[in-house]
């Protein structure tokens, strides 16, 4: 019998079920210089066979390391120190190894944020899912590679068999997860433990992901533990929330009750900080005035690379990453770009900065990019900066923050140290940020904080054009309010302009004026933020706001369009270019392109 059948078996008649898992008082702790420090303090829950708990909370609440000591993962100086976790009445803490290593894959399984640091590089998909089958069951090659690609049927990737073949860097990041999944269930756990399985997913692939773990579920019977920080994704797939802050449960309850009536004033905050569709027609902005020279325009943009090598060492195929768009951005406007991976959302905000080359015209404060010699090149720089999604890996972690605020001022030959030092201290206290912290190193930042930083050093050289790619996304939901509300304020006082990518359509549609969507290097919808969240009229579009996951458990049941199939490539061979999707105007300067996505 497999443990999903197992876990499913009916209890007897009149007999309450005991829980799959059990988790008293746990208390996880780290050693630090000789001091013990908890990181998870008195946490308990119990858990049924076919239920999906949500662990919710942001970062440093204890949710992952929760996680990690019911895998028996916990680094060398973190430690349960007291408490119990029961799966099926064994303590899986007070496990040794060696045992603990026959469960992992068996009893319990995990699933990562990030799939690609959890599959080997060199290693063929096909490879990794036999290995993971043949280390629980003696079985033949055979045997496992037909286990294998079942597997992966059953996590409906196309053509397994040659998936099999495939090395993890060829599929999208939506594939690798599927695959993670796949090897997570093929033995049939008892439980799944997901830690933000959905978190560096674009909002369809996460819808397809979620959809596909319930459906799993269903058929297999395994308990889900969900650590996530987004309560949309907790109100559309949870049965009952534990809300953790500082390594405590600050609140359990069924999901409806965490939503309709949360008791905790932490779990009420954390609820308003989520942005919902819809809220954003509250705004009611006017747009700010076309000017005669837009702060920058885009006409007929290209940008592609070639690849692929034939006999004489020439490309043979070409990356059409953008393809013929076109749009102009206001003084003071912050106009918004989304769309999945691969679509050229990214490659926009860099042919705009001057990184890339391109074709067609692009300019910035009534200068062509194309044109420029060198020192206006460098002269561009002042007009446009940048704001990434991870603020750590953009601040060198061996210079002080109000160092790499100063470093374009430098460059820039922008003063005297003693100049520049206060306009250093301008710009923290413009971001909400003391002098005091000019001295410190990145890391003795939290993640919102060292945002701000950024931000504050993209405002040094006061220029005319922000671009935000994907600056919010990588943060928990008050930090991200925090974070917008500070780009708001910046706007309305310095009036800067934004460039804001994004693939949170809720987020996108509480900051922006006006948007484009794109896909596959095409604009397939543009116009002000009313027409296209309130009347979307491209399929593609529409799909995109459906995925959207709605933090309110009463709409979980609403059925989604489900994709025929994987994303369609931008590469093409040589000469054979894709075909131009048209633009027309349905009112009011709404473009919507001809095609069907």
């Amino acid at each position: 019998m497999t443990h999903a059948a197992h876990n499913l078996a009916a209890p007897e008649t009149g007999a309450v079920a005991a829980p799959l898992l059990s988790v008293r008082d746990l208390t996880v702790s780290v050693r630090d210089r000789g001091v013990v420090r908890p990181l998870v303090e008195g946490l308990s829950f119990d858990l049924s066979a076919g239920e999906t708990l949500a662990i919710a909370g942001e970062s440093g609440s204890g949710k992952s390391i929760t996680s990690l000591a019911l895998m028996g993962l916990l680094p060398n100086n973190v430690a349960v120190t007291s408490g119990q976790a029961l799966l099926e009445g064994v303590d899986l803490p007070s496990l040794p190894e060696a045992r603990m290593r026959g469960l992992r894959g068996a009893k319990v399984a995990m699933i990562f944020q990030e799939p690609m640091t959890s599959l080997n590089p060199v290693q063929r998909i096909g490879t990794q899912l036999v290995e993971a089958i043949r280390a629980h069951e003696q079985v033949g090659m055979r045997a496992a590679r037909e286990a294998a690609t079942l597997a992966l049927r059953r996590v409906r990737i196309s053509e397994p068999e040659r998936r099999m073949g495939q090395y993890p860097h060829e599929l999208s990041g939506g594939m690798r997860q599927r695959v993670m999944i796949a090897m997570a269930l093929a033995m049939r756990p008892a439980l799944l433990i997901a830690d933000e399985p959905t978190t560096a997913l674009d909002v369809t692939v996460q819808r397809e992901v979620l959809d596909l773990l319930r459906d799993l579920q269903a058929e297999t019977g395994t308990a889900i533990i969900l650590i996530t920080h987004d309560m949309g994704v907790v109100a559309e797939t949870a049965d009952r929330v534990v809300v953790m802050k500082s390594g405590r449960a600050v609140e359990t309850g069924p999901v409806e009750q965490i939503f309709d009536a949360p008791t905790d004033r932490y779990t009420r905050d954390l609820l308003a900080a989520v942005p919902r569709l819809g809220a954003g027609a509250a705004r009611g902005a006017p747009l700010p005035p076309e000017a005669p020279v837009p702060v920058a325009r885009l006409v007929e943009a290209q940008v592609h690379f070639d690849i692929g090598s034939g006999f004489f060492g020439r490309p043979t195929h070409r990356v059409h990453a953008v393809e013929g768009v076109s749009f102009d951005i206001r003084q003071g406007e912050t106009f918004g770009l989304v769309g999945e991976s691969g679509c050229g959302k990214s490659t926009i905000a860099k042919a705009l900065a001057g990184l890339v080359p391109h074709q067609g015209h692009v300019e910035v404060a009534g200068r062509k990019l194309s044109s420029l010699t060198a020192s206006g090149r460098k002269a561009i720089c002042r007009d446009v900066q940048m704001v990434f999604q991870d603020p750590m890996a953009a601040l060198d972690p061996r210079m002080t923050v109000g160092d790499a605020v100063a470093e374009p001022l430098l460059i820039h030959g922008v003063g005297n140290p003693v100049m520049r030092r206060s306009l250093v201290k301008e710009l923290f206290d413009k971001v909400g940020l003391g002098g005091e912290h000019m001295t410190r190193y990145p890391h003795e930042f939290s993640g919102g904080q060292r945002q701000r930083i950024c931000v504050a050093r993209a405002l040094a050289l006061q220029p005319k054009l922000i671009i935000c790619d994907e600056s919010v996304s990588a943060l928990d939901v008050s930090v991200q309010a925090r974070v917008l509300d500070l780009l708001a304020e910046l706007q309305a006082t310095v009036g800067v302009s934004y460039l804001f990518i994004s693939h949170d359509m809720a987020v996108v549609e509480n900051v922006v004026d006006r948007l484009a969507v794109m896909y596959l290097g095409q604009i397939v919808e543009m116009g002000t933020r009313d027409q296209v969240f309130g009347d979307p009229r491209h399929p593609y579009t529409q799909r995109l706001l459906d995925a959207v996951p709605i933090p309110d458990p009463a709409r979980r049941g609403r059925t989604h369009v489900r994709p025929a199939g994987d994303m369609p490539s931008p590469i093409r061979r040589l000469g054979d270019p894709p075909d131009r999707l048209p633009l027309r105007d349905v009112g009011e300067g709404h473009l919507v392109a001809d095609d069907t996505a």
